[in-house]
């Protein structure tokens, strides 16, 4: 992936990555202040041998002393050391509860020793790191003895006693916080990197690109009334959605220019992405701008094209493909501008045979000289064989997907059953898109959107 291709992943989900970066700061919060504050207190002492005479033996004790500095760091710990702390102080701990709290420590060539007591009290936290420091300085008289039963010849000195400290050192709020927002962040990120590889849904004019190489025609914004308003180029000509149609019918109108021929099958993958009302919407459009437009309902399976225009669909298309009636007869026209529109008709027991019949062909040679341009509205592309059928015979077809419902595998497969039977695909319009966000149509450039909203406010 290329980092224009992470940008719009973290802004497709930008939402998510926010939201757990705020639970991992709320986490880190929480913590801090179930967590009961820690005082840290600490001793400093100084190792040495007294057994020199002269400067060879002193550079030797030196050696020796830096050598058995890093044995003590491992023997303060020890319940030899720490057991009789607990005696002296009445801790309620065993030796290895205690060796929790105690760090111990020393820098590299030096016999400095440090020893640091943690504790919920910073007075006891001084007493238990002067007591293991006494408790230390005993041990180590009795497992370095002197030759001869002399006194141990190594020394533990104190240079700095503990004192009860006046802050404590945990719980680090600040740094929590920071730990917990990083942690929140890349929890987020890796979610939203993780749905978008699982995520197979079509979300915009990206993912088309990734299944075929048709151009994108245009995109119909999401309008949540869609449903109780299907023409909504004639209800409510100046929202975004009604503008998107006639986005669509200006790039419809570069689609095979000079052809005498213009007959196009919309269709699509599944059911309800919105082809129905995508043809009814750009028919009006088209016949708004001059053109002479003819609307057939080929889906002979669930028509919806004169429900609607608010037309009589009782006969129509499949009337005059068995011979019944005249074209003319059957073709309603609606609205101001008299578009034409061909009902399904009768529900046929054998909608593909039909559609791919010769009567079929010779209606649609028969319209492509009368109008200027034919839209088709067929079945879906993956139930049913009919629009691919029906698409040989047409100029081509145009894919209608609904974004965030159907899936890249499903319009693969729609594009593959187009190309099995030697149909001209001439384009994708995705429906459905949000008006705002990475995969609105549009994004990254000055879109309908933009302009619709400068010429309200003028």
């Amino acid at each position: 992936m290329e980092l224009r291709e992470y940008l719009r992943i973290v802004h497709r989900g930008w939402l998510i990555i926010v939201l757990a970066t705020l639970a991992g700061i709320g986490a880190a919060a929480t913590y801090s202040l179930l967590q009961s504050p820690q005082y840290e207190a600490g001793t400093r002492v100084y190792v040495s041998t007294d057994s020199a005479s002269t400067v060879a033996e002193l550079g030797q004790g030196t050696t020796y002393t830096q050598q058995i500095v890093e044995s003590f760091v491992l023997v303060t710990t020890t319940p030899r050391v720490l057991q009789p702390v607990i005696g002296d102080l009445g801790l309620e701990q065993t030796s290895a509860e205690l060796s929790g709290d105690i760090e111990v420590s020393t820098d590299a060539n030096t016999v400095l020793m440090q020893i640091n007591a943690t504790n919920q009290d910073p007075a006891v936290a001084a007493e238990i790191a002067n007591s293991v420091t006494e408790s230390l300085i005993n041990v180590v008289g009795e497992i370095t003895p002197g030759s001869s039963g002399e006194e141990s010849a190594v020394s533990v000195e104190i240079l700095q006693e503990a004192v009860a400290p006046e802050s404590p050192v945990a719980p680090q709020v600040p740094f929590n916080l920071a730990l917990g927002s990083l942690l929140g962040l890349s929890i987020g990120v890796g979610i939203v990197v993780l749905r978008e590889v699982l995520d197979t849904r079509i979300r915009g004019e990206h993912d088309i690109s990734t299944v075929t190489e048709a151009p994108v025609l245009g995109g119909i914004a999401y309008d949540p009334e869609a449903q109780k308003r299907p023409l909504v180029v004639q209800v409510d000509p100046k929202s975004p959605r009604a503008e998107s149609f006639r986005t669509l019918r200006t790039n419809l109108q570069f689609v095979e220019v000079g052809e005498s021929r213009r007959s196009f099958v919309f269709t699509s993958s599944i059911q309800g992405e919105g082809k129905s009302t995508t043809v009814a919407n750009t028919a009006i459009t088209m016949q708004e701008a001059g053109q002479r437009v003819l609307v057939i309902d080929a889906d002979l399976r669930r028509p919806r094209i004169a429900s609607y225009f608010g037309l009589e669909g009782a006969v129509g298309l499949t009337n005059v493909l068995i011979g019944k009636v005249d074209l003319a007869d059957v073709v309603q026209y609606w609205g101001p501008h008299d578009l034409a529109v061909l009902p399904a008709g009768d529900i046929p027991p054998n909608p593909s045979e039909l559609l791919g019949s010769p009567s079929m062909d010779a209606l649609l040679r028969f319209v492509e000289d009368q109008f200027d341009i034919v839209l088709i509205d067929a079945p879906p592309l993956l139930p049913v064989t009919d629009a691919a059928v029906l698409a040989t015979s047409a100029t081509g077809a145009i894919v209608v997907v609904a974004a965030g419902k159907t899936h890249r595998q499903q319009l693969r497969g729609a594009v593959t059953s187009l190309e099995n039977v030697g149909a001209r695909l001439f384009g994708v319009i995705p429906t459905m898109l949000p008006t705002k966000g990475p995969d609105a149509y549009g994004y990254g450039r000055y879109g309908y959107a933009y302009t619709y909203e400068e010429d309200k406010k003028a």
